[in-house]
C-alpha cells in the first residue's frame, strides 16, 4: 500500500464519436499480444468515461488516499502505484490525429469527477498522461504526436483552471 499522488487523465485514443466499452478496454488490455492485446495482468484504468457521460467502474476500489496492491491499473508505467487512473472515451480525429473529443455530457461527467476527487484528495495532482511523458522539453511542449504522447489530447492544467482547480 502507497500513499496516492496522482489521478492521472487518459483518453482511449479511439476515433471521435466511438463509445468504448469495459469489455473492449479488457480485450485491448488483458489479451496476449499475440491476439493484438497488450498482455498485461491488469486493465490501464480504474474508471471509464463513455460517451454519454456515464462513469463505469473497471476496478475495484476503496477509494481513500492509498493505493492497494488489488487497486493498482497500469495506466502509466512507474507511477501506477502511486496513481489512479480515469479515461473518456475519444481522444482521436477521424485521421487518427489527437484531439479533444470529449462531448458536453463527458466534459459535464469528468469536471463532476475530478472536483470531488480534488475535494476528497487536496494534496493529489491531477495531471494528463502525456505529463509524465518524458518526450517533452523543457518547454513542456509535446515533440511527438503520437497518440500516447497527447494523451489525453487536451491541456488538463489549463482545463482544471477553467473548472476552478488551481494547484
Amino acid at each position: 500500500m502507497t500513499k496516492l499522488q496522482y489521478l492521472v487523465l487518459h483518453c482511449t485514443a479511439t476515433p471521435e464519436g466511438r463509445e468504448v466499452t469495459a469489455a473492449d478496454i479488457r480485450r485491448m488490455h488483458l489479451s496476449p499480444v499475440s491476439m493484438g492485446g497488450r498482455g498485461w495482468k491488469q486493465v490501464g484504468y480504474t474508471d471509464i468515461i463513455h460517451l454519454d457521460g456515464t462513469v463505469e467502474r473497471l476496478v475495484d476500489n476503496n477509494e481513500d488516499a492509498n493505493v492497494d496492491p488489488w487497486e493498482i491499473t497500469n495506466g502509466a508505467k512507474g507511477y501506477n502505484s502511486v496513481s489512479r487512473h480515469v479515461v473518456y472515451a475519444g481522444g482521436l480525429d477521424r485521421f487518427k490525429k489527437p484531439k479533444d473529443t470529449r462531448t458536453p455530457a463527458q466534459l459535464k461527467a469528468m469536471e463532476a469527477y475530478v472536483k470531488d476527487f480534488h475535494k476528497r484528495f487536496p494534496s493529489v495532482r491531477i495531471i494528463g498522461h502525456r505529463d509524465l511523458s518524458p518526450d517533452r522539453n523543457g518547454n513542456g511542449i509535446i515533440e511527438s504526436f503520437e497518440w500516447m504522447k497527447a494523451c489525453p489530447s487536451f491541456d488538463v492544467q489549463k482545463w482544471l483552471k477553467s473548472i476552478g482547480i488551481n494547484q
